[in-house]
C-alpha cells in the first residue's frame, strides 16, 4: 500500500492511500482532514471543503495537478506540502531549502566506494565525498580499533568508573556523578542541549563533508562509539540523509559542539533531515522512508558524535582546495592580460627567480614562461611590440611571481595542517584500547585550523587585491593603449566600467574578511572552556574571500579577452589562444552594452569547474617536459650519438601534436 510523507502548517503527516484511482486532490484533503482531527479547534476550518490549497512536491517545490493520479505523479513515500493559499502559517516556500538545492535533483546514487581507516583521507577524497561521488565502508583494521575501544568503554560502565562524559556531566557539571540508569538519557540530553545552532543550513555537499569527516575520525578508534553505531551512521551518509546543521554556533573549542550536535540530532530522528529524495522533512520521516531507523545512543556516543574540529576543517577542505584551483588559473589569467597590455616576459627569467629560490615564485614564473615563451610558442602581439622603448612594466605584471608566489606557499602550507587534522583523533576524553583507559586532554581544540585559514584568506585575497589593480590598466585607455573601458562608442557605450567597481567592492569587502578571527577569544562554559579558537568563523570566511577571489579574476578574464579583440587580426600564444577560444565559447565578444552579470557567472563557473586550468594544463606540461629534456641533455657528455634540440622537440611532438590539443 504506497504511503505519503504531507507537510501542512509545519506538521508532518504520513497519509496511506488504500484503494485505486486516487488524485493529489484526495491527498491533500486527507492531509487536511488529518489535520484538523488533532486540532482543538480544527485549526482555524470549518471544514476540509471549505479550505483552497495547491500541493508542491518538497524536493524542487514542483506544483502538482489536483488531477492527476497518485501513481502517475508521485513515487511511493515521496514528500508533499499542502500550501493553503493566504493562510499565514503556511509558507510561501520550504524554510531554509538549501542554496542550489536544484543541482541535487539529479543526483544518482554512487556505487564507487572510499574505504576510511581514519589515516589516509586526503582533502581530493572529502571533496568527492562531499560531492556525492563515493560512499563509505570501514577498513578491516578500522572496524577492529573502533571494537576495542568500544570495550573500554562497556568496561568503565560495568565496574562503575568515574569519567568525564561517560558517568559524569559535561563542562562546568564534570564532577557531578550520573546514576547508571541515567547513562544513556545523559547522551541524548547532551545532543539535544547542545543542538543550539543559528543561521541557514549547510548545504548537502558541505553536510556531506562533515559527516564523512566525522566517520573518518570514528574510524580511527579512540573514541569509544560502538561498530552497530557507527555502521548506523554511514548508512545514512550512504543513502544520502543528511541532518540540518546551522552553520553558525561554534566557537571551534571544546570542538564544534554545536554543529556537530545538530549533526547527531538527525541521526537519533530529531530534528531536520534533507535527502535527495525528500528534501527537508523531520528526520524521523526521512530515515524510515529510506528504511533506516534512528541511532539508539549508548554510553558515550552522544560524546563521541559531537566532540571535534570537523566543522572548521570539513569547510577547512573545500577553501584548500579551491584555493588552490584558482592560484592555478590565477597565473593564467595574469599571462593572457599581459599580452594584452604588452608587457615584457623578461621578468620572468629563470636566472631572476634562481637567486631568490622560493618554490611558490619559482613555479609561477615557469608557468609564465610556459605560456608566454616566444620560441616555444610565437606570439603576433609579442612580435608586435618587440622594439618598443618600454623597459619594465608595472608591479601587477612584474610582480607576478613573487606575489602569486607566496600564496601557492601559502596553501601548501595550509594544506599541509589541514590533511594531519582530517586524521587526526580530536575527541574528549581519549580512549586507548592498549592502555585499557581514557584520558582526557585538548585536541577538540581548534586552534591549528583556525590560524591556519585566517592564514589562508589573507594570502589568497591578494589574487584578487592585484588582479583588480590590472582591470584598472586594462579599462584605463592611459595605461592599456585601448578603448576605455574596453568598448567601442565610449559613451554611448560603459562596457567594463562597473564590472570594475563590482571587483573593486569585492576586494575592499575581502580586506574586512581577512581581519583574523582566531585572535578573538571568549570564555564559555562557566570558565571551564576559558580559551577558544573562533574557528567556525575562520573557515566560513575563508570560503567567502575565495569565492570573491573567483569572482575578480573572472571579471579580469572577460577584459583580458575583451582587449584581444582591439588587437585583432593578431595573435597571441597558442595556449592562450586556446583559452580565449574557452572564454568565447561561454561569453560572446562585447560589441556593444549588454546585461553583463551572466557573463561574469559563466566566466566564474568556467574558474570554479577549472576549465580554463584544464586547457593550458597540456602546454604548461610540456614545456616542463621539454626544459627537464633539455637539462637532461646539457648535463651529459657530448657525443656523436646524443640527441638534437630538433629532434628533441620532435620526439615530444609526437606526444602532443603541434599546436592543436
Amino acid at each position: 500500500m504506497p504511503r505519503y510523507t504531507v507537510h501542512v502548517r509545519g506538521e508532518w503527516l504520513a497519509v496511506p492511500c488504500r484503494g485505486e484511482g486516487l488524485t493529489v486532490l484526495w491527498l491533500g484533503r486527507e492531509a487536511l482532514r488529518r489535520y484538523m482531527k488533532n486540532k482543538p479547534d480544527n485549526g482555524g476550518f470549518a471544514s476540509v471543503d471549505d479550505v483552497k490549497f495547491y500541493v508542491r512536491r518538497c524536493k524542487g517545490l514542483g506544483l502538482l495537478d489536483h488531477d492527476d493520479l497518485l501513481e502517475v505523479a508521485l513515487e511511493d513515500n515521496e514528500f508533499v506540502e499542502v500550501v493553503i493559499e493566504g493562510d499565514v502559517m503556511s509558507p510561501d516556500f520550504i524554510p531554509s531549502q538549501p542554496e542550489g538545492f536544484y543541482l541535487y535533483s539529479k543526483y544518482r546514487e554512487p556505487d564507487k566506494y572510499i574505504a576510511l581507516d581514519g589515516d589516509s583521507l586526503t582533502t581530493e577524497d572529502l571533496v568527492n565525498l562531499g560531492k556525492g561521488l563515493y560512499k563509505i565502508k570501514l577498513t578491516p583494521e578500522a572496524e577492529k580499533r573502533v571494537q576495542d575501544s568500544r570495550e573500554v568503554i562497556e568496561s568503565i560502565v560495568r565496574e562503575k568508573t568515574v569519567v568525564y562524559g561517560i558517568t559524569t556531566g559535561f563542562g562546568k557539571f564534570a564532577n557531578t556523578v550520573i546514576p547508571p540508569d541515567k547513562l544513556k538519557e545523559l547522551q541524548f540530553n547532551l545532543v539535544r542541549s547542545h543542538s543550539s545552532g543559528v543561521g541557514k543550513p549547510l548545504i548537502p555537499e558541505r553536510c556531506r563533508m562533515l559527516m564523512a569527516l566525522r566517520i573518518n575520525v570514528l574510524a580511527k578508534g579512540y573514541s569509544g562509539i560502538s561498530l552497530e553505531t557507527l555502521k548506523q551512521v554511514i548508512e545514512m551518509f550512504n543513502a544520502s540523509c543528511l541532518p540540518y546543521v546551522p552553520e553558525k554556533g561554534t566557537v571551534g573549542a571544546s570542538g564544534d559542539l554545536a554543529p556537530l550536535s545538530h549533526l547527531a540530532l538527525g541521526l537519533i530522528g530529531e530534528g531536520k533531515m534533507w535527502s535527495p529524495k525528500s528534501g527537508w522533512a523531520d528526520a524521523k520521516y526521512v530515515l524510515e522512508a529510506h528504511g533506516l531507523k534512528p541511532v539508539t545512543l549508548k554510553p558515550k556516543e552522544g560524546l563521541a558524535l559531537i566532540n571535534g574540529t570537523q566543522m572548521i576543517t570539513s569547510l577547512g577542505c573545500e577553501a584548500v582546495e579551491r584555493a588552490s584551483a584558482i592560484a592555478r588559473q590565477a597565473d593564467i589569467v595574469a599571462a593572457l592580460t599581459l599580452e594584452v597590455l604588452k608587457g615584457t616576459t623578461k621578468a620572468f627569467d629563470t636566472d631572476i627567480h634562481a637567486v631568490r629560490p622560493h618554490r611558490g615564485q619559482i613555479e609561477v614564473a615557469f608557468r609564465f614562461r610556459s605560456l608566454l615563451d616566444s620560441d616555444h610558442h610565437p606570439s603576433e602581439i609579442a612580435e608586435s611590440h618587440r622594439f618598443c622603448s618600454r623597459v619594465q612594466d608595472a608591479y601587477t605584471l612584474r610582480c607576478c611571481p613573487q606575489v602569486h608566489g607566496v600564496v601557492n606557499d601559502t596553501i601548501a602550507f595550509v594544506k599541509d595542517i589541514i590533511l594531519t587534522e582530517i586524521n587526526s583523533a580530536t575527541d574528549n576524553p581519549m580512549v586507548f584500547a592498549k592502555r585499557g583507559e581514557t584520558i582526557s586532554g585538548g585536541n577538540f581544540h581548534g586552534e591549528y585550523p583556525a590560524k591556519a585559514l585566517d592564514y589562508l584568506a589573507i594570502a589568497v585575497h591578494e589574487l584578487a587585491a592585484i588582479s583588480e589593480r590590472r582591470i584598472e590598466r586594462l579599462c584605463n585607455p592611459s595605461l592599456s593603449e585601448l578603448p576605455a573601458f574596453l568598448v567601442a562608442e565610449g559613451g554611448l557605450n560603459s562596457g567594463f566600467m562597473i564590472a570594475h567597481c563590482t571587483a573593486a567592492a569585492l576586494v575592499s569587502e575581502s580586506k574586512a574578511l581577512c581581519h583574523p578571527s582566531s585572535v578573538d577569544s571568549l570564555s564559555t562554559s562557566a570558565a571551564t572552556e576559558d580559551h577558544v579558537s573562533m574557528g567556525g568563523w575562520a573557515s566560513r570566511k575563508a570560503l567567502r574571500v575565495i569565492e570573491h577571489v573567483e569572482q575578480v579574476l573572472a571579471i579580469e578574464l572577460l577584459a583580458a579577452c575583451q582587449g584581444i579583440e582591439f588587437l585583432r587580426p593578431l595573435k597571441t600564444t597558442t595556449p592562450l589562444e586556446k583559452v580565449y577560444d574557452l572564454v568565447r565559447s561561454v561569453v560572446r565578444p562585447w560589441i556593444k552594452d549588454r546585461f553583463m552579470a551572466p557573463d561574469i557567472e559563466a566566466a566564474h563557473r568556467l574558474l570554479v569547474d577549472q576549465k580554463v586550468w584544464e586547457v593550458a594544463v597540456p602546454y604548461i606540461e610540456k614545456y616542463r617536459t621539454e626544459q627537464n629534456q633539455e637539462l637532461f641533455q646539457e648535463s651529459r657528455p657530448i657525443s656523436p650519438t646524443a640527441f638534437s634540440l630538433g629532434s628533441l622537440h620532435k620526439k615530444t611532438n609526437t606526444l602532443l601534436e603541434s599546436e592543436d590539443l
